[in-house]
This record gives structure tokens, C-alpha cells and sequence, in this order.
């Protein structure tokens, strides 16, 4: 049987969750998300925890995957998920204008990327101990999978350069710069 998927998943006060066959309905005071079930996966809400069960040995490797996923709304709709990204480079920036950001990487021209709805960016100035750190973008949002996927492609725009490192990189990232040419 299923590590992950045998943890029973508790719920919060204010949070209330809506079985359905084919989904879980998972509404909290940050807002609604739904959760598709895999077929041969059922939950069960029992005091105040929710359970996942598979009906036989056919679901087994959707077990635990079933399980995450309610577990990643649950804490979503309570807390929410954040991404940090820092924006690393002399004259590279970014602004916040509507539901749009604004970037400027070294290119010739601005990069508009659209904001969908759901996700919050913040743009913040951070004097860190090293100067070359000019800026970090905040990325929040209860769905896990859609604050990820969008700071991905936010750091597909511009990815660190193996040299100097300049570019965009998550905050947490730990980059092993290349040696540049050495002398004779």
C-alpha cells in the first residue's frame, strides 16, 4: 500500500470539501479549487480528516498521487503557495502595470507576460549582500501546480547565464558558475 497515500489529510476550520465521483470540491477563506479523482480512487471524509482509498490494485500508482493533490488544495485554499524569483543582471528589471509585467532583459525590446487570474505578483527591490541582486518577483496563488508553471515560464524568459549568472533564477537556486577563459 501507498506511504503517501494511506496519510489521512486533516481539515482545518473554515475549510469544507464536496465528494463527488469524479472530483473534490475544496473551498477555504482563500477561495475554491476543484481536484480531479483518477478512476479506482475514492475519499472519505471522516471526522474532520479526509482519506483516500483505492478500490483495488489497478489504481495503485495513483494512490499517493490522488492523496498529494487533495493534500496541495487543502493547504492552498488555508495558505496558499508563494514562488520567489530574483531578477540578476546590471539594467535588468521588471514592473507590474494591470494584469501584465513588464520586463526588461537585455533585449531589444520590453517583454510583456500576462498575469492570469488566480495569481498575485509582487515586484520588490532587496538591497542583498551582494549588489548584483536588484530585484525579486513574487509569485502567489492557491493552485501549487499554476504558481509553479508561471515562474517557470518567467524564468524561461531569461535563464541565468552559465558564466556571470546573470538572468532570472528562483531565490532558492544554487547556480555553479563555469570558469571563463584563463590566461596563457
Amino acid at each position: 500500500m501507498s506511504r503517501i497515500g494511506r496519510k489521512p489529510i486533516p481539515i482545518p476550520k473554515g475549510v469544507t470539501v464536496a465528494i463527488a465521483p469524479t472530483h473534490l470540491e475544496i473551498s477555504g477563506p482563500k477561495g475554491t479549487l476543484r481536484t480531479p479523482i483518477p478512476p479506482g480512487i475514492r475519499f472519505r471524509l471522516q471526522d474532520g480528516v479526509l482519506v483516500a482509498e483505492r478500490e483495488d490494485d489497478e489504481a495503485k500508482a495513483l494512490h499517493g498521487l490522488a492523496r498529494a493533490l487533495a493534500a496541495n488544495a487543502v493547504r492552498g485554499v488555508t495558505e496558499g503557495f508563494v514562488r520567489e524569483l530574483d531578477i540578476v543582471g546590471i539594467g535588468y528589471k521588471a514592473e507590474v502595470q494591470g494584469r501584465r509585467i513588464v520586463f526588461s532583459l537585455g533585449y531589444s525590446h520590453p517583454i510583456e507576460f500576462p498575469i492570469p487570474d488566480g495569481i498575485d505578483v509582487k515586484v520588490e527591490r532587496r538591497n542583498k549582500p551582494i549588489p548584483e541582486y536588484q530585484m525579486t518577483l513574487i509569485v502567489s496563488g492557491i493552485d501549487k501546480q499554476l504558481v509553479g508553471q508561471i515562474a517557470a515560464n518567467i524564468r524561461s524568459l531569461r535563464r541565468p547565464d552559465a558564466y556571470k549568472g546573470k538572468g532570472i533564477r528562483y531565490a532558492d537556486e544554487v547556480l555553479r558558475l563555469k570558469p571563463g577563459k584563463t590566461g596563457k
